[in-house]
């Protein structure tokens, strides 16, 4: 019997597709010596987290950068080449995927403040399978550094998001990641490496330090950095969790900032071979509203010392930045490797959903920009992987406009699981069984400037990528102005290098597009100001928190 949920028979109901899934080679077997089939079991879920990965990956058409494991992921599964987060940084990304809400309606918009703070009572993705018999576990970086969410996890493992040594360090730190709700350059600074007791070096420690390096290639093995400690626990959960239906997280901290990795990595990447991106200056034309001029890397004593103030940076440390960055993930893409690899050894992999996300991209020089925190293409679009079992699309890639509010509604359907009320994402069940399929008008992203502390008024970058185009309103939070628009025409021009929406010849287009915005938004229909102003103000979150 062939084991394909993914092509439901004529007339059955899509709940019975977990039970066809579960159907292995064994019970087929059985069933052919006309033994009972065995009970179907229930799917278990491997959901990696990649922290700032963007789709610089050879599976996305990147043959300069070293992923195979990523490669071969994307292999045995479904690629969206159009996935995209809902907020270009690490919190307000990861709270709407695992909540499968908008940023306007989980009103998270900055590192510090805890969604149940606004949605006390939401049930999350891994709540959803917790509640449902599930043993849910979380390593690495699941939810922002200190913003842990205990109800999620049968078993919390620490690490950054998992409320462990990050988040007493964030608790060290005062509990601020920001400095001020909507002031998103960050307060403080990773350091390569701290030290132990005896005074050797522990490249494993991040203390906060703004004589911080931007990259580092120590000559160490892979489980001397964090990543590849992370991986050893997610070998070993898998281990004990073989024989219960589990939902893993296992989060990655790499490509993050600073580009650490051991120098193995560093060495698939010679310094000469790396190429510029052909569109490092700011789109003609943009608004001063659309940048955020890379605060998170500015601060590091390395880079403060090329390009002081709002100096660009210059093309040789540009070439190192671009290194570390592949360094570090090719590093991260190994440890993914090894997870999967032993998900096969345990011979799990035919009974086991993994997904594999990043949380945002990442411009390393797109657009004049060297991080995140913006709303061109090159920050919110994201690598986005699904391999089911039975699935009869392995090794395709879809080119349908997806969200990350999708993958909630996804995995529940994948697994058999009711919804939540109140998700706001689709399924893309759909897609994986047929990756042509039409699917969404556009996907939606925004990101906030100004603030109490800032120099401007509280505005709202509202973004919407459509199948041919890029369209930004920059709107006050007050009265709902326009104070700036975008448009960035995908089909002559993907690195979005011209803001066509000033042109005479566009006006009509530009008024279509607004009226689209007005209507996938719906916040700025609904009476009075953007939620952006009432969301919470950050707070210092207390060790039982």
């Amino acid at each position: 019997m062939k084991n394909s949920f993914l092509s439901s028979p004529k007339g059955q109901s899509s709940k019975a597709w977990p039970a066809l899934a579960a159907l292995t080679l064994a019970t087929s077997c059985a069933q052919a010596q006309n033994a009972p089939p065995q009970a179907p079991r229930k799917m278990n879920v491997l959901f990696i987290a990649v922290d700032d990965l963007n789709t610089d990956l050879g599976a996305y058409g990147r043959s300069d950068v070293k992923s195979p494991h990523i490669d071969a992921l994307a292999a045995r599964g479904l690629l969206f080449s159009r996935a995209y987060c809902q907020q270009a940084v690490c919190s307000p990304s990861r709270t709407s995927l695992l909540t499968g809400r908008y940023p306007d309606t989980t009103r998270i918009f900055n590192l510090t403040t805890h969604f149940r703070d606004v949605l006390p009572d939401v049930v999350t993705l891994p709540q959803q399978f917790k509640l449902h018999g599930y043993t849910t576990q979380s390593i690495g970086k699941i939810y922002h550094g200190g913003l842990d969410d205990p109800p999620s996890w049968t078993i919390s493992s620490g690490g950054q998001g998992g409320g462990g040594a990050e988040r007493r360090r964030n608790q060290r730190r005062g509990g601020r990641r920001q400095q001020g709700a909507m002031n998103f350059a960050p307060a403080n600074f990773q350091t390569i490496a701290g030290e132990t007791a005896t005074g050797e070096t522990d490249y494993t420690r991040v203390p906060a330090d703004r004589k911080a390096l931007s990259w580092a290639m120590p000559d160490v093995p892979d489980n001397a950095l964090s990543d590849g400690q992370e991986a050893e626990r997610a070998i070993a959960a898998l281990g004990q969790l073989q024989r219960q239906p589990f939902f893993l997280a296992v989060g990655f901290h790499k490509p993050h900032l600073p580009f650490v990795a051991p120098k193995k990595y560093f060495d698939l990447y010679p310094l000469a071979s790396i190429k510029l991106p052909n569109n490092m200056f700011p789109p003609k034309g943009a608004p001063p509203l659309a940048f955020a001029n890379f605060g998170e890397l500015r601060g590091f004593k390395d880079i403060k010392e090329v390009a002081p103030d709002d100096a660009p940076i210059p093309a040789d440390k540009a070439r190192e930045l671009i290194r570390g960055y592949r360094a570090a993930t090719s590093y991260t893409d190994a440890q993914i490797g090894r997870v999967l690899a032993e998900l096969d050894r345990l011979k799990l992999r035919d009974n086991t959903i993994v997904v594999l996300w990043g949380d945002h991209g990442y411009h390393l020089g797109r657009n004049s920009e060297w991080v995140k925190h913006t709303n061109f293409e090159a920050a919110t679009h994201v690598p986005l992987i699904i391999s089911a079992p039975g699935q009869t699309t392995r090794g395709q890639k879809t080119n349908a406009l997806v969200e990350f509010v999708d993958v909630y509604p996804t995995l529940c359907e994948l697994a058999g699981l009711p919804l939540t009320p109140g998700l706001e994402g689709r399924s893309l069940v759909p897609l994986l069984k047929n990756p042509q399929a039409k699917f969404k008008a556009a996907a939606l992203s925004q990101y906030p400037r100004g603030g109490p502390r800032g120099r401007i008024n509280p505005h709202m970058g509202y973004t919407m990528r459509t199948d041919r185009y890029r369209f930004t309103q920059w709107i006050k939070a007050d009265d709902k102005s326009v104070t700036a628009t975008e448009l960035y025409d995908h089909q002559t021009d993907p690195g979005e290098t011209v803001n066509v929406a000033v042109r005479s010849e566009n006006q009509a287009l530009v008024a279509q597009l607004a009226a689209q915005l007005r209507q996938s938004f719906p916040a700025l229909s609904a009476p009075g100001p953007l939620p952006l102003l009432s969301a919470p103000e950050p707070r210092r979150r207390n060790a039982n928190d």
